[in-house]
């Protein structure tokens, strides 16, 4: 997103990385996903939904509980060739199974549970022929290969029209997939209230290395070919999945608490480096107020774009200016707690993401300016209800505009007025303990407004309602 204002929330999509050198033989088997160690309910188990914004997408008869995706890229001829290995949950009874899958990805072989399946796949629709049972559990296995390709995206941004799998001219690979697009590469429920543990194996030639979010827990150069594989060990919705695959160094960092930090960017761009080096800074102003840092490692990757995106543990800045500043940086760290260690249920609350990584970044640009909050507000307020007017409410946008700026703007204006109605202690009280009081699971409207209006004894549902799906914006304190 470009232009007047454009340029304070072009952060809205950031990926992130976390690396070590640990060592793996090839072919040795994925150990068994680790249980979440802050979520009470079985590990990847969730409670999927139809999305209210974007039927088409995800179904709900599926509850993903662990991907191991075996990736081999082929540059040259830009092939990709993959190895599923999907366990899921199924919540309902049903005589078969349905992912999200693009078309341009040609499967070769099913099985569930060890047998044969016989399987459709129309479109983006992959349907596996199979008896399931409400609450069993099923390993399902996909192998499948072609030349991945980008999704068109719902939007009306400048700064992205298409999501998922994206090859640059010289075989470089990033992925970027809010609001939706990893079905671009992977047979996956793609949609935001499925969360899912996972492990990623890429491979690719030499001097091509491949990045995904967790902790990098084996990296060899075999036969020419670079193996990396990854684990992320906290359920993560698909959209804040990623991988990218190119000629990418890696520096290493820790933040003032002791988060591990990683750097990937292109070989031979050291600028880039120093630009990042500004995020433990920035970090530890967001864990004075929000609380330790949600996962075991976060990392940063650089790529041939314009936007960027928060994947879970991994945030992916194009290559930009404005995308490695400090306050985008904040923005994106943010959403570390709001968005991915609480996720919203569906697409119509992605307010809730952005509306406070937003104030937060402008509490942040405030600070470091020398300022008040309040006039970084002033400023923000100047066009929101002209974004208001022509995108709609944050909590009830145009479908066709997602990611437009009135999910910013309003969310974060809302904030400031919230915080001036309950002052600073309260308000920053209740900031911090939200993400750790749903850790790791989903939100939507109806949960995060009546909590804030449990917590403070007001009935705030009034308040919410004006500024999330009011048609005109709310006066100002």
């Amino acid at each position: 997103m470009r232009g007047a204002l454009a340029a304070v929330v072009a952060s809205a999509l950031l990926l992130g990385a976390c690396t070590s050198d640990a060592d793996q033989p090839e072919g040795s088997p994925s150990p068994a996903p680790s249980p979440s160690a802050s979520s009470g309910a079985p590990a990847g188990v969730s409670t999927p939904v139809e999305d209210r914004v974007y039927p088409d997408v995800g179904d709900p008869g599926v509850d993903a509980l662990h991907y191991d995706l075996s990736l081999t890229w082929a540059p040259d001829s830009r092939v990709l060739t993959g190895h599923e290995e999907l366990r899921l949950r199924a919540t309902e009874d049903a005589d078969h199974l349905q992912l999200d899958l693009a078309g341009d990805l040609t499967v070769d072989a099913v099985t569930v549970d060890g047998e044969d399946a016989d399987f459709e796949h129309d479109g983006k629709d992959l349907v596996v022929s199979h008896d399931v049972r409400a609450d069993q559990r099923y390993r399902l296995v996909l192998d499948y290969h072609g030349t991945p390709q980008p999704v068109p995206a719902p939007t009306k941004r400048s700064d992205f029209n298409t999501t998922g799998w994206t090859t640059m001219p010289n075989g470089d690979v990033w992925t970027m997939q809010e609001p939706y697009g990893a079905y671009s590469w992977y047979a996956v429920n793609d949609q935001p209230s499925d969360k899912a543990l996972y492990d990623i194996t890429v491979r690719a030639p030499k001097p091509m290395v491949g990045v995904a979010n967790g902790e990098l827990v084996a990296r060899r150069t075999i036969g020419g070919r670079e193996m990396t594989r990854w684990r992320l060990d906290e359920p993560a919705s698909s959209y804040l999945v990623t991988v990218a695959i190119g000629d990418l160094t890696v520096t290493g960092d820790r933040s003032a608490s002791g988060v591990p930090m990683a750097y990937w960017t292109p070989r031979g761009r050291p600028a880039l480096v120093d630009k990042l080096r500004r995020a433990p800074a920035g970090l530890a102003w967001l864990e004075d107020r929000l609380g330790p840092f949600p996962f075991d490692s976060l990392g940063f990757l650089i790529v041939d774009s314009e936007s960027g995106m928060e994947t879970q543990t991994l945030i992916t800045l194009g290559d930009t200016g404005y995308a490695t500043s400090p306050e985008v940086l904040v923005h994106e760290m943010a959403h570390q707690w709001y968005g991915d260690q609480v996720t919203p249920v569906d697409w119509r609350d992605v307010w809730m993401n952005e509306g406070m990584a937003m104030f937060l970044q402008g509490a942040w640009m405030a600070q470091d300016q020398g300022t008040s909050i309040e006039s970084v507000m002033d400023t923000w307020a100047t066009a929101e209800p002209e974004l208001r007017e022509q995108y709609g409410p944050p909590a009830d946008y145009d479908p066709e505009a997602f990611g437009a700026s009135n999910i910013y703007y309003g969310p974060a204006l809302m904030w400031d007025e919230l915080r001036k109605r309950l002052g600073d202690k309260e308000f920053w009280r209740l900031v911090r303990a939200w993400p750790a009081a749903h850790a790791y699971g989903n939100a939507d409207y109806d949960d995060i407004t009546s909590w804030w209006s449990d917590q403070t004894g007001q009935d705030l549902s009034g308040f919410f309602h004006d500024w999330l799906l009011g048609e005109t914006s709310p006066p100002r304190s």
